[in-house]
């Protein structure tokens, strides 16, 4: 059976920033081993709280804030507050938190670029590490740690047009139809179809950021009508798409 890629269609839908900071408003930190010169842990805050240091024994290497997305983002929404990862044992991971910190320290010309792009590989191991060690009782994260749901859950994210029910989902996932709705609420914290709404809405709304034609963004997530589209993100977010649209783009109001 091929195996299937849990993360790919969420982590293109938001744009990654990786911007070294001082100590006082970074949420990602990479801290050294005794020495102080070898990556020895990463601790993150994917909600954006500020990373606490454990100590002045400790040695950091590299601090950092990372957006990735903000509220929107599931992924970031499905992690725990606070994440400390030992990378000691992890030569990959301790690789790539030392490229890290030694592009940050040589300033090279694309720093900027390269350190978004390592920062990307670093959380997607970061979110690999919880899914395998089954960190997530519950959420996103969880759902996909489970192989059937996350057969599912992958097929939401890739076809979100699709006219999906609670049965194609459960096919996908190779379950009845009411042990499915059972596994998925359990696991994600919200039925399937309440979460296709939500990724629908998400990438709407990101559409519309875009200046895209409402018709058209209804017509690609299945919604019924423009005016249906209009009613659910008026519902979700407190303002119509026509406002959405404008706010994203002043420039071309203005």
């Amino acid at each position: 059976m091929t195996k299937i890629d849990r993360l790919s269609a969420l982590m293109s839908r938001f744009k990654l920033l990786v911007t070294p900071c001082d100590l006082t408003a970074a949420n990602f930190l990479i801290l050294g081993d005794i020495a102080g010169h070898i990556p020895a842990e990463i601790r993150f805050a994917p909600g954006g709280a500020v990373v606490q240091s454990g100590g002045p024994a400790e040695t950091i290497l590299l601090s950092a804030r990372v957006e990735w997305g903000g509220s929107e983002n599931p992924l970031l929404a499905a992690l725990p507050p606070a994440i400390r990862h030992p990378v000691g044992q992890d030569p990959e991971m301790q690789a790539l938190a030392q490229l890290l910190v030694t592009e940050k320290l040589v300033s090279r010309c694309g720093s900027a670029s390269v350190l978004n792009r390592l920062g990307e590989v670093l959380i997607v191991r970061l979110m690999r590490a919880q899914i395998e060690a089954g960190a997530m009782q519950r959420g996103l994260l969880g759902g996909l740690a489970d192989a059937r749901l996350s057969r599912a859950i992958v097929a939401i994210h890739d076809r979100p047009g699709h006219p999906w029910r609670v049965d194609t989902l459960a096919e996908e996932a190779g379950l009845s139809i009411s042990r499915f709705a059972e596994l998925f609420r359990e696991a994600v914290g919200e039925t399937p179809l309440a979460y296709l709404r939500k990724w629908r809405l998400i990438l709407a709304r990101q559409d519309i950021e875009r200046g895209e034609r409402v018709q058209r963004v209804a017509n690609r997530y299945a919604y019924g009508s423009t005016e249906a589209l209009s009613r659910a993100i008026s519902s979700a977010y407190g303002i119509s798409p026509l406002k959405i649209r404008k706010a994203a783009q002043p420039s071309a109001n203005a």
